[in-house]
């Protein structure tokens, strides 16, 4: 039997945690200091519902960094090698944040409001500090601080259709990683079309706690007929679509080229952020090591806590790092950093699973 999880003060509650509670979740991780669901039904029942209907997720979790002042958009640029000198004031950006080694510190959404405003909406680690740290070395003007502001992601299939009986028709039109302001009793919402899931959603930034519950019963109350349920990440799901997690599959270890983030590493800003010295070598020379997709045989196979490793010929090339069973594949699928000699796709390779030894075979990612 696993332990159980002992939540006091230091655990933070988010908007939803009450809500969550009524819709009968099951497990929760601890993520950013708060309260993460994990299960509801169980990790298929809610993977196979998710692929169908459309699941109202409480990712709080997703803590934003507020930058704001004259300096915010130079100080956003220092910390990725992603381009955002493009980048409009309606757009989201995935950006890789790396330290002066190049280590992958998060790897956040960057939603910028206008040039003296951003959040960054983060993964799970402390990029608050690192981001202050930044602007008072760097004598920076501008300020940085976590908002009282919450993500309410509303993911699946259904996903437009319940968001366009809540904010209107005009939900329907925005573009994937675009943002736009909607209306809910008479306050302004910054809603956009993202989501930890490749089924297609809507994230809604509450901003103010005290909005959150009435946002999430109007969205009950308006699919009823959707079959709308509570939901969260469904590891099955992110895995088959390639989706990475930080702290997981890839961390401060880890450069982005090593992360299969390259294409977000492109032109001067890939050589000109904190850690730019350091990319520069990787970008002539490519990494060593890279994120892969393996297909795992057997019957499937137990949760991954720790790093499997991945074996050829005796010797060790690698490690899976998050692992399930497929139902619409029929097959364990996982997600792991490979040696470069190792990392061609149809290379076969064993990993050792607290199950035993097992064939794998490296996949193109997403599976699905």
């Amino acid at each position: 039997m696993d332990p159980i999880l002992s939540i006091s003060r230091r655990t933070r509650r988010t908007p939803w945690t009450r809500r969550n509670a009524e819709h009968g979740v099951k497990a929760y991780t601890v993520y950013n200091r708060m309260l993460l669901p994990t299960v509801f039904e169980s990790v298929e029942a809610d993977y196979h519902h998710l692929k169908k209907h459309v699941q109202v997720w409480d990712v709080a979790v997703e803590r934003q960094v507020e930058v704001k002042g004259p300096d915010a958009a130079k100080l956003v640029q220092m910390l990725t090698p992603r381009n955002l000198s493009k980048m409009k004031d309606d757009q989201c950006y995935y950006i890789p944040v790396v330290d002066e080694n190049g280590g992958m510190l998060n790897d956040p959404v960057a939603v910028k409001h206008n040039n003296d405003r951003w959040w960054i909406s983060i993964a799970d680690s402390d990029l608050l500090y690192w981001v202050k740290g930044l602007a008072n070395g760097r004598s920076l003007n501008a300020d940085i601080f976590e908002p009282d502001v919450s993500p309410l992601a509303i993911q699946g299939p259904q996903s437009d259709e319940l968001m366009a009986r809540v904010f209107g028709d005009s939900i329907r039109n925005l573009k994937f990683f675009r943002h736009m302001k909607i209306n809910f009793n008479g306050k302004p919402f910054t809603v956009a079309r993202s989501g930890y899931s490749v089924q297609g959603g809507f994230e809604i930034y509450v901003d103010g706690t005290e909005n959150g519950e009435p946002i999430w019963d109007a969205l009950f109350e308006a699919g009823k007929d959707l079959n709308v349920r509570a939901g969260c990440p469904n590891l099955i799901e992110r895995i088959e679509g390639g989706l990475l997690s930080y702290g997981n599959d890839m961390t401060i270890k880890n450069t982005p080229y090593e992360a299969g983030l390259g294409k977000f590493c492109k032109g001067p800003a890939a050589t000109s952020c904190i850690g730019g010295d350091v990319l520069r070598k990787e970008q002539e020379n490519g990494p060593k090591q890279q994120i892969r997709g393996l297909t795992i045989s057997g019957i499937a196979v137990s949760p991954c806590r720790n790093p499997w490793p991945v074996m050829a010929k005796g010797a060790q090339v690698g490690e899976v790092t998050s692992a399930a069973w497929s139902p619409d594949l029929n097959t364990n699928v996982s997600i792991g950093m490979i040696a470069k000699d190792h990392w061609d796709i149809g290379t076969k390779l064993t990993i050792q699973t607290p199950d035993g030894n097992r064939d794998a075979e490296i996949k193109k990612m997403p599976f699905i």
